[in-house]
């Protein structure tokens, strides 16, 4: 009777060790990793952020409201630290565009830089928006304006004298106009790969490591 008592008493502190065992054989680190430490950067109000357009984009073929992407060509920093890495995906959209019309109304194109992506997360930002103006082209209207007008004076004038020159420049310079109604003038196209400038137009807080 005492050896099986004996042997039931060894048989239950053998167990009681296993378990004390097994549990200093579980760490703490096992059952979760502590997150990374961040802090809180913010980048000022017109702070200037230098993109590469990852879309191509242009005044005759790109709609209001269209994506564009981009992403940051040099990195930004605050306080000798990365508040926004190089290549940083940067989204928005096309806000404003106006193809080129004839005699008069310039081609027009304005984008809206709305949000940035970095370390995983996606920040929305407010910066002044990015925008061009075709070339005027008034300099190059009005010469064919007048190489028609001097064109159909020497014409007229070879046919009908001091008449049929005054006649034959009003001819000509209607033809001139003629050219000028029926040719678009220049649009705006930005390719991919072209390099723009925005200016943040509030604070931009973002998270950073420690």
């Amino acid at each position: 009777m005492r050896l099986i008592l004996a042997a039931g008493a060894a048989a239950l502190v053998a167990a009681c060790g296993t378990s004390a065992a097994d549990g200093e054989a579980v760490p703490s680190a096992i059952v979760g990793k502590a997150p990374a430490a961040v802090r809180e950067v913010t980048i000022p109000s017109g702070t200037l952020l230098q993109l590469t357009l990852n879309t191509s984009v242009a005044s005759d073929t790109s709609q209001v409201e269209d994506a564009v992407a981009a992403e940051l060509t040099n990195a930004v920093m605050v306080g000798g630290r990365t508040a926004l890495p190089s290549g940083a995906l940067v989204a928005g959209v096309v806000r404003s565009v106006d193809s080129s019309g004839r005699v008069k109304g310039r081609a027009r194109l304005a984008l809206d830089f709305t949000s940035v992506t970095s370390g995983g997360r996606r920040y929305a930002m407010s910066a002044e928006h990015f925008s061009r103006q075709a070339s005027a082209t008034k300099g190059e209207d009005a010469a064919k304006i007048g190489i028609g007008a001097g064109a159909g004076a020497v014409i007229g004038g070879l046919l009908g004298g001091k008449k049929g020159a005054a006649q034959g420049a009003a001819v000509g310079g209607g033809a001139g106009t003629g050219v000028v109604l029926a040719t678009k003038g220049e649009e705006v196209r930005f390719p991919s790969g072209t390099d723009v400038s925005i200016q943040l137009s509030e604070p931009l807080t973002v998270r950073v490591s420690r």
